[in-house]
């Protein structure tokens, strides 16, 4: 078995995605290309309007929300431009992302998927393929043992099932 290690993870450009996510982040660069782009530089406008710009607390939120929109955009261009699709039909002889994985952890069972750092929310069971777990996961296959190693703590975890 080949396990991948952190530093492969980490050298890694590329940005994993499900269709779902991909199909999202498109969305979202196209509205703000297309219609924040021109809702902003409209409130910009309006702001000018108002006179001395030095004391123009109205233009300045806009200038700010500009530049947070303007970061936004050229973050998703990087991921769209680094993204690869994660397969619906993956492997279940082992762990990769796009997994969905039961673990007997020292808490009790618990049921994770393995996605790209991008789609990550652990709220929603779902894990970065470049998280400690994520990472101690990638590769391993049912009824094997993983050690994670997090900054604080060291802990095991049994692969129950690969979904």
């Amino acid at each position: 078995m080949i396990k991948i290690t952190e530093n492969q993870v980490k050298s890694s450009k590329n940005v994993y995605l499900t269709a779902k996510g991909l199909s999202q982040a498109k969305e979202e660069l196209e509205f703000l290309k297309k219609t924040k782009r021109t809702q902003v530089a409209e409130i910009i406008h309006q702001a000018r309007q108002y006179g001395d710009l030095a004391e123009n607390s109205e233009y300045d939120a806009a200038l700010e929300e500009q530049s947070m929109m303007e970061s936004r955009i050229s973050e998703l261009e990087n991921i769209l431009k680094d993204a690869k699709v994660i397969a619906d039909n993956h492997t279940q002889d082992f762990v990769v992302i796009g997994s969905t994985v039961k673990i007997d952890m020292d808490e009790g069972i618990d049921e994770f998927t393995i996605v790209g750092r991008v789609e990550a929310d652990p709220a929603k069971k779902r894990i970065s393929n470049e998280s400690p777990l994520g990472i101690a996961l990638l590769g391993a296959k049912k009824g094997e043992e993983v050690e994670v190693t997090t900054p604080i703590v060291k802990y095991k975890c049994k692969v129950l099932e690969i979904k």
